[in-house]
C-alpha cells in the first residue's frame, strides 16, 4: 500500500473529518486532543483564516497521532505552505487542475470539490479515486450522489456540507461514501470559548451517531439442522413468530437465529448491526479491540458485510454485521 492509499484507508476507518476553522492558533492543540479523545483522530484546518497554517504546524509537532489536513486550499502557494507546516493530505472546494498537480508532484493525497459528473471525469483524468462533493445537502444530497456514482465504478466520495449529527449515518450508508466532512462538533464559537470538554463529547456522540450501533439478532447454536427446527418451531408456534429456514440456519422472526451447527461462541453469537462496518471496525481497533479477520465475511464486491470480534461475552461470540439497505 502507498502513502496515498494508507491517508485515505486511514480516513476510511475514522468517518468523520471535522472541518476546522481556527481563529487563533493557540487553541490547536487542544482541540486536536479533544476530537481524538472524542473518538475522531483526524482534522481537516482550513486555510480561511491566517492562523491555519500555523495549527497545522503545531498539531503536527504536538499530536502526531492526530490524521491533519488542510482545507479550502485555492492556490499552488497555499499546497506548498500546508505540506511545509505538516498537512498530510489537500482538501480544495473545488477542482483546480493546478492545485491537483502541485498536490500529484508533491506526492500528497488531494481531495478536490467535484459537484458534477464532469468534474469527476477531471478527477479521474489525473489519476483521482477520492473526491469531495460540496456542497453535499445543497446540491442534492445522498440521492444525487448515488444518481452520479453509478457511471464511476471506483470514485468514492466524502460530501461535505450540510452533513451534521442527523443525516450522517444516511452518508455513510452508501458504499461509495468514504467519510464525510463536518464542523457541528467543533465550531468556531465552541473553539473560541475553549469549549474543549464539550467538543470531545459532541465528538463521541458524532461517532455513535455516525456508527448507529444497534442490537440485530441473537445467534443460538445448536447440533443439527432437527435440532434448530425444533428450536425454531417451538418459537414460532409458542410466539407466532415467523420462520425462515435458511441453508445454516433457521431464523424464528428477525431477531433469533437458531443455527443448525455450532458456529462461534460456546452457546451462539450475539450480532450488532451497524451503519457502517468499515468505521465500526477502525473504532473497535481505536478502543482496543480485537477483530477476527478470519472471520470476516465480503459480499461479491469484495466489501466487508460482517466479522466477529476476538473476545466472547458468557459464552457468546460477538459478531459486528453491516446493515442491508
Amino acid at each position: 500500500m502507498n502513502a496515498m492509499q494508507d491517508i485515505f484507508e486511514r480516513i476510511g476507518k475514522i468517518g468523520i473529518i471535522p472541518v476546522i476553522k481556527i481563529d487563533d492558533a493557540k487553541n490547536a492543540v487542544p482541540l486536536a486532543r479533544a476530537l481524538a479523545g472524542g473518538g475522531i483522530p483526524c482534522a481537516e484546518i482550513t486555510f480561511r483564516t491566517a492562523s491555519g497554517e500555523e495549527a497545522i504546524r503545531r498539531i503536527s509537532s504536538d499530536v502526531p497521532g492526530l490524521l491533519i489536513g488542510a482545507g479550502t486550499v485555492l492556490t499552488v502557494e497555499q499546497v506548498g505552505q500546508a505540506v511545509a507546516a505538516g498537512a498530510q493530505f489537500i482538501v480544495s472546494p473545488g477542482f483546480s487542475p493546478a492545485v491537483v498537480a502541485a498536490c500529484k508532484g508533491k506526492g500528497i493525497p488531494v481531495i478536490p470539490g467535484c459537484a458534477n459528473p464532469t468534474d469527476i471525469q477531471q478527477a479521474l483524468e489525473f489519476g483521482l479515486d477520492v473526491v469531495k462533493f460540496f456542497p453535499a445537502e445543497q446540491a442534492g444530497g445522498i440521492d444525487y450522489i448515488k444518481a452520479i456514482a453509478a457511471p464511476f465504478q471506483n470514485i468514492r466520495f466524502i460530501p461535505t456540507g450540510g452533513i451534521n449529527q442527523q443525516n450522517i449515518s444516511r452518508y455513510m450508508s452508501f458504499n461509495k461514501v468514504l467519510a464525510c466532512g463536518g464542523s457541528w462538533m467543533a465550531d468556531a464559537e465552541l473553539i473560541n470559548s475553549g469549549s474543549f470538554e464539550k467538543i470531545g463529547a459532541l465528538s463521541r456522540e458524532a461517532v455513535l451517531s455516525l456508527l448507529g450501533f444497534h442490537m440485530a439478532h441473537i445467534g443460538i447454536n445448536s447440533d443439527s439442522g432437527e435440532a434448530a427446527l425444533k428450536a425454531a418451531n417451538f418459537l414460532g408456534s409458542v410466539f407466532g413468530f415467523p420462520l425462515k429456514d435458511g441453508a445454516t440456519s433457521v431464523f424464528a422472526s428477525s431477531s433469533i437465529e437458531v443455527l443448525k451447527s455450532r458456529g462461534l461462541g460456546a452457546q451462539g453469537h450475539i450480532a450488532i448491526g451497524t451503519a457502517c462496518i468499515v468505521p465500526a471496525m477502525g473504532y473497535l481497533e481505536r478502543m482496543g479491540i480485537g477483530l477476527d479477520y478470519s472471520s470476516a465475511r465480503k459480499d461479491l464486491k469484495g466489501n466487508i458485510i460482517a466479522i466477529y470480534l476476538k473476545e466472547e461475552i458468557l459464552g457468546f461470540a460477538v459478531q459486528l454485521l453491516q446493515n442491508v439497505a
